[in-house]
């Protein structure tokens, strides 16, 4: 046997050697702890979903899930951390409608949107609120439009961060509306929160989870939600369409991915217990108190999802 020969021989046996191990251990998952990474601080939306979620998830599959915060970039830190991550169904992301955005946003990611990743379920829906703090009179969107083009770039509006889906449909707002503000951008939505509490900033356009507690307390002014149809947890705060701006249609999602390669048998599996989890009624009813909205989808749905939201 020409030398050759063998080292084609012995590469063939390590790519069996290696499918063999793939399948094994798609055969075991789980057999040990699976971290779900945040690309946001603790406090925000992802926050909210994740903790229950991962406690449901872990009583299910019988191994520790844990919550690991990778925050920065409007989430790619994390996404790329992602990327280099082994794919053996250990570290999964959740990523938000940032990760659709980002693709257009930025001219270079260290990561390719489609090629790098392998999707496992898109998880729940999330209406925003436009909130006001206390030192911005208005109180409904024509009052916000009123108030916005008699100061040009004179109010503000925080965000989680450049480019994420409060900051976007600010300048979406922005720009149906015909103001100009000004872009206030925190590192996650519980900065954005504690700056409208505190009056550094005007306003917000932020997951309802997160400010509904202050909208509750009247610490902040619900003016609308940005959804196409109110709120179940708030179905007295009307929405932007209603108030005058047709089309306004801006929801909040969140999904879960893994890295490209992870073996199909894993994310299926896992996709199957995310939706198991979700129709549990003590996660839903936790859920419904945050006003996110269950969906757990398979793979192919994710990706088509992803897909979309993209071209959008």
């Amino acid at each position: 046997m020409t030398i050759l020969r063998r080292s084609a021989v012995l590469a063939g046996f390590a790519l069996l050697a290696t499918a063999s191990a793939f399948a094994q251990n798609a055969a075991e998952w789980p057999s040990k702890t699976v971290r779900i990474i945040v690309p946001y601080p603790p406090g925000g939306s992802a926050d909210l979903l994740g903790r229950p979620l991962a406690a449901q998830l872990q009583q299910q599959l019988g191994q520790p899930v844990v919550l690991e915060y990778k925050p920065g970039a409007g989430g790619t830190l994390a996404t790329q951390y992602l990327a280099r991550a082994k794919p053996d169904g250990y570290t999964v992301l959740m990523v938000l409608a940032a990760h659709a955005i980002n693709d257009s946003l930025y001219p270079k990611l260290p990561y390719d949107t489609r090629k790098d990743f392998a999707p496992v379920s898109l998880v729940a829906n999330l209406p925003m609120v436009v909130a006001a703090s206390g030192k911005l009179p208005a109180r409904n969107m024509q009052e916000l439009v009123q108030a916005a083009k008699a100061a040009p770039d004179k109010l503000t509006f925080g965000s989680a961060g450049n480019g994420n889906t409060g900051h976007l449909a600010a300048e979406y707002f922005s720009s149906i509306a015909g103001v100009k503000m000004t872009h206030v951008p925190y590192k996650g939505s519980a900065g954005v929160v504690n700056a409208m509490l505190a009056g550094d900033i005007d306003l917000t356009f932020d997951s309802i989870s997160t400010s509904i507690p202050h909208i509750r307390s009247g610490r902040l002014h619900a003016l609308a939600v940005t959804s196409a149809k109110r709120s179940a947890l708030a179905p007295e705060i009307p929405t932007v369409q209603a108030q005058g701006l047709k089309d306004f249609d801006i929801t909040g999602w969140y999904a879960l991915i893994a890295p490209a390669g992870t073996p199909a048998t894993i994310t299926q599996k896992m996709s199957k217990e995310i939706a198991s989890a979700l129709r549990q009624p003590a996660l839903q009813a936790q859920l419904a108190a945050g006003g996110y909205e269950p969906v757990g989808s398979n793979p192919e749905a994710l990706q088509t999802h992803i897909n979309s939201e993209i071209e959008r």
